[in-house]
């Protein structure tokens, strides 16, 4: 990166603090945003600094007074629907890793931070919770109402939760209490007194679908191959292949389709395929065709209009037409998206050559047709209220059905989504989360600096170079000697990947998220967890990464495996031997690939907590993907005898 120094544009100036913005053209115009970190951004006495990137390209620096005050106050904002509970889902970074607990309106914390995570509270006054990665439920005092016991929660819909846990689905209502005589394969959320839910009928054969009322009583059998939810009185069935029908609550067959595939009924209409792998149209309920076949792919009617495809060889050409088939935007765009309110987006690749690396998005009114704003946005939500949270470049903020910046407050640097909650506003922001009042007053953010006991604490620094690069890594603070504590940190961010990765063009060819947290401090050592994800653009997934730290806050040193035990101890045969056992006997590792585990190393990663020693695999290097880090548990009492309890790294801890 290029600092540039802009001292002449700081001197006389008492109206307030300046704001300095660099932009990169693209070929096209003005669109690449370049962020400028806070320790790259420094104004002291008459210093103003930017910086650019290290690379051929024409960049623009805009500057201007950034007002002390926000100069627009909407008046308090009025909503029937506000939640009774008054409280807000918010994590907190501590030493005992990051927590969630509860604020209440005013920002102050109301439930502790004591889940690994927490949901908004729902109209009936009860919150989904995670703990040791099960979920429960929750009142607006703290207690709970239901243990957490389920693998999984869904929100309440009419007075039922789907559970499930290693024995199937059920329903709970809201005092906890199962009401479904039997557990499912599968089982939906209640529509309209009904729920959806499957079961194999014959072991090995394929599963079947029917409907549950709320008390899980089956009103109609498992029947049909495919099913979907009931709307406005109706659901559609597949009765066989080739086969599709409109059914009541009762079951009664009200229309029968005959076509390859007929989609779900929406506005009246319902995609279908005449032939095999054809196109698509729109049939009537009474299957009569309402727009021939003519799409590659077509979704369901909203708001009286539809999103339809009519590229070929799987490529994109989206428009939106109405109720006729007629086009209100034309099928020409790579993306378009409905919004609701009578809004669309339409999206064109940032990149043309790689779109897999995100669209730029222009605003548009989805019943004529015509372009709102031509302001590029990269992330647009759907509409709720008259606003849409959207981002570009530089801001996320929300905008108005005029498709431009709306009035109501917030405008936040970096990437994410604003939410209406209750009487505050939420901002998941660049993965930190904030609320603010609706006059866009902060009222809560996400702490930064972690406390572990005087004078040590742990600060988080941000690194966000472009937008495909974002890392979080931490700072140790209160190590007595200047050049111990400056290894120290210099180490930690050289870890956590904090480099340039270039700039936002597309030399660079991946995207990359770091993040760290407290895993453990006590006495003298801090445990240290770095994660991070790496996405190849176009790739089918990233790669996670995961790094523990052992360090001794006293004298600065990095502990490694071996510095736990005896000299000669032998510890990685029979470590090796423990974790072969686990693998053997443990169902728990049945999902280990079958003759590759070899033992570990003596640079085996782990990390340590107060009560174990704990070894861990990288992705596909035992197990799938899916399987993610493969870890295994190792208390101290079986492996005491190879312990150096002597030794600085034990008695770091002890």
């Amino acid at each position: 990166m290029l600092r540039i120094r802009l001292n002449e544009l700081g001197k006389g100036n008492d109206n307030g603090p300046l704001q300095a913005d660099v932009w990169r053209w693209d070929g096209i115009g003005w669109n690449e945003y370049i962020t400028q970190q806070e320790e790259d951004f420094i104004r002291t006495e008459e210093e103003l600094f930017v910086t650019i990137p290290a690379e051929a390209g024409l960049y623009r620096v805009d500057y201007s007074n950034k007002p002390y005050e926000t100069p627009y106050v909407l008046p308090e904002w009025v909503d029937d629907e506000l939640r009774n509970t008054g409280l807000h889902p918010a994590p907190f970074n501590l030493k005992e890793g990051m927590l969630w607990g509860y604020i209440n309106d005013e920002g102050r914390a109301q439930i502790e931070p004591r889940y690994e995570y927490a949901e908004d509270f729902q109209k009936n006054g009860l919150a989904i919770v995670q703990r040791k990665n099960s979920s429960g439920l929750i009142d607006s005092s703290g207690r709970e109402r239901v243990k957490p016991i389920y693998s999984f929660i869904a929100p309440f819909s009419e007075g039922r939760a789907v559970v499930s846990d290693a024995k199937g689905y059920t329903f709970i209502d809201e005092k906890g209490k199962e009401v479904t005589p039997a557990r499912y394969d599968y089982l939906n959320s209640l529509h309209e007194g009904l729920a959806l839910f499957s079961k194999q009928i014959t072991t090995g054969g394929p599963s079947l679908y029917g409907y549950v009322d709320a008390q899980g009583k089956e009103v109609l059998p498992a029947i049909y191959v495919d099913a979907n939810d009931f709307m406005n009185g109706v659901a559609l069935v597949k009765i066989k292949e080739g086969e599709y029908a409109l059914i009541d609550p009762e079951g009664k067959i009200l229309y029968t389709y005959n076509h390859p595939f007929v989609g779900s009924p929406g506005d009246g209409l319902l995609s279908y395929q005449a032939t095999e792998n054809g196109k698509y149209g729109y049939l009537n309920t009474d299957g009569t065709v309402a727009i021939q076949p003519q799409f590659t792919s077509a979704l369901p009617f909203s708001e009286g209009r539809a999103v339809v495809n009519t590229a070929e060889n799987y490529g994109n050409a989206y428009g939106l037409i109405d109720k006729q088939g007629k086009m209100i935007i034309p099928a020409k765009y790579y993306e378009v998206l409905q919004l609701g309110e009578g809004r669309a987006a339409i999206g064109t690749p940032i990149f043309p050559s790689q779109p897999y690396r995100g669209s730029r998005y222009i605003i548009a009114d989805a019943e004529t047709g015509a372009i709102l704003s031509n302001h590029t946005l990269l992330g647009v939500n759907n509409y709720q209220d008259g606003l849409a949270s959207v981002y570009d470049a530089k801001e996320t903020f929300f905008i108005d059905r005029t498709g431009k910046r709306a009035a109501q407050p917030p405008v936040i640097q970096g990437t994410g989504t604003l939410t209406l909650s209750g009487r505050l506003i939420r901002a998941d922001i660049d993965q930190r989360t904030a609320y603010y009042d609706r006059q866009g007053k902060q009222i809560w953010r996400q702490n930064g600096v972690i406390p572990l006991r005087p004078p040590y604490s742990v600060v988080e620094k941000k690194y966000k170079p472009n937008r495909d690069y974002l890392v979080y890594y931490p700072v140790v603070e209160g190590i007595a000697s200047a050049e111990v504590s400056r290894e120290v940190n210099d180490k930690l961010r050289k870890l956590s990947l904090v480099e340039d990765p270039g700039s936002n063009g597309a030399t660079q060819d991946f995207s990359y998220n770091g993040d760290f947290s407290v895993s453990f401090f006590r006495k003298n050592l801090l445990v240290l967890e770095l994660t991070g994800y790496r996405y190849p653009f176009g790739a089918a997934h990233g790669m996670p990464t995961k790094i523990y730290t052992h360090t001794n806050v006293r004298n600065g040193r990095f502990y490694k495996l071996g510095d736990l035990f005896k000299p000669g101890s032998r510890y990685v045969e029979k470590l090796s031997k423990i974790v072969g056992k686990q693998i053997e006997n443990d169902p728990e590792y049945s999902y280990v690939f079958p003759d590759t585990y070899k033992g570990i190393t003596s640079a085996q990663p782990f990390f340590v907590d107060n009560e174990a020693l704990y070894l861990y695999f990288a992705p596909y290097e035992i197990a799938p993907y899916s399987a993610g880090f493969p870890t295994f548990r190792i208390p101290y009492a079986e492996i005491m005898g190879l312990i150096s309890t002597e030794g600085e790294f034990w008695q770091s801890f002890h």
